[in-house]
């Protein structure tokens, strides 16, 4: 997988959730600080702002896609003067993300319709990439740009409208859509914001990136500094500096980091015995493959698929017998 893709995937946890909401003005909600959780806006008729925890109101029309990553806290309004309910939805919390579709105060203003919903990420497995995002991503509807998150949104927002035969498979599908079409617009446009630093800066640099994709795609293989520099272009001391500059870890920090990530997540969604997860991620060892584990997690892998696994107890079939330490390059 590339490192966006690989990104999310490691991250998500549950299903995201949405709903198909009109506001009758005069209207305004507040939306509650979320921990573990990023949520969205997406305006599909008329205007309003988003107020945030702090600063001036931000303006929304017919096709602005707001994303706040880090799941703080703010409010959705028809006017900034406006007074801020109490939440009357809350697509994360609800059983039925339809009970939110006449959510809205009495009244005989203008309409505004919207999707709001988020995802659910776990904090445990917080990515740097996602950290290095700021707190609240506005993506203006511009004639022209980002078609293909304009795309996702018309078939999200016909989907929730009239829901179909089918719905329940489609509407997760979009919303990885949308969050996946989202991320990707901010990057692309991050550098007409000035000069990328961190992760944006690290994904839009040719050699980094081409080290990062090398390492995402194929985290079990034989890695080392020299090759990873090889793939990037640069020597090996020149590589070392620029990787760890821009992406605030080592090479190879980040490499064993991944690999454990990756471990992990086999870990919680497959059945595969440990010493098959240990070659997965690039150990020829288990013995080895369990300590570093378990120095990462502070849980032996066994452990820590009881406790996280996502499949039966009795459908876990036992890892092989360990040998001798041998840890990856």
């Amino acid at each position: 997988m590339d490192v966006l893709s690989d990104v999310i995937a490691t991250m998500r946890a549950g299903r995201p959730r949405c709903a198909y909401v009109r506001w009758h003005g005069p209207w305004g909600q507040r939306f509650p600080a979320s921990i573990g959780s990023a949520g969205f806006q997406v305006i599909l008729q008329g205007t309003c702002r988003l107020v945030p925890p702090s600063g001036a109101p931000v303006a929304l029309g017919v096709g602005d896609v707001v994303f706040l990553p880090h799941g703080h806290g703010y409010g959705l309004a028809d006017s900034p003067t406006t007074p801020l309910a109490e939440p009357a939805c809350d697509p994360l919390d609800d059983s039925d993300p339809r009970a939110c579709a006449t959510v809205g105060r009495p009244g005989h203003g203008a309409v505004t319709v919207t999707l709001c919903g988020g995802y659910q990420l776990d904090p445990g497995r917080a990515h740097p990439l996602l950290d290095d995002l700021p707190n609240l991503i506005h993506l203006p509807a511009r004639a022209g740009a980002h078609t293909d998150l304009q795309a996702a949104v018309d078939l999200l927002g016909r989907e929730l409208a009239v829901p179909r035969l089918g719905a329940d498979t489609l509407v997760p599908a979009l919303l990885d859509m949308l969050l996946l079409y989202i991320l990707r617009a901010w990057f692309e446009e991050r550098p007409e914001r000035g000069p990328a630093t961190g992760w944006a800066a690290a994904l839009a640099d040719p050699a980094i990136s081409a080290a990062l994709d090398a390492i995402h795609r194929a985290p079990g293989q034989s890695w080392s500094i020299e090759t990873l520099g090889r793939r990037a272009g640069l020597s090996r001391a020149a590589f070392s500096r620029r990787f760890t500059a821009l992406v605030g870890r080592s090479p190879g920090t980040y490499l064993t980091w991944w690999r454990l990530t990756v471990a992990a997540r086999t870990l919680r969604e497959s059945d595969a015995p440990l010493g098959e997860v240990a070659r997965r991620v690039g150990y020829t060892s288990e013995y080895a493959f369990a300590n570093a584990f378990k120095r990462e997690f502070d849980t032996a892998p066994g452990r820590y698929r009881r406790q996280t696994a996502h499949i039966p107890p009795e459908q876990i079939i036992p890892g092989s017998r360990p040998t001798p330490w041998d840890e990856p390059t």
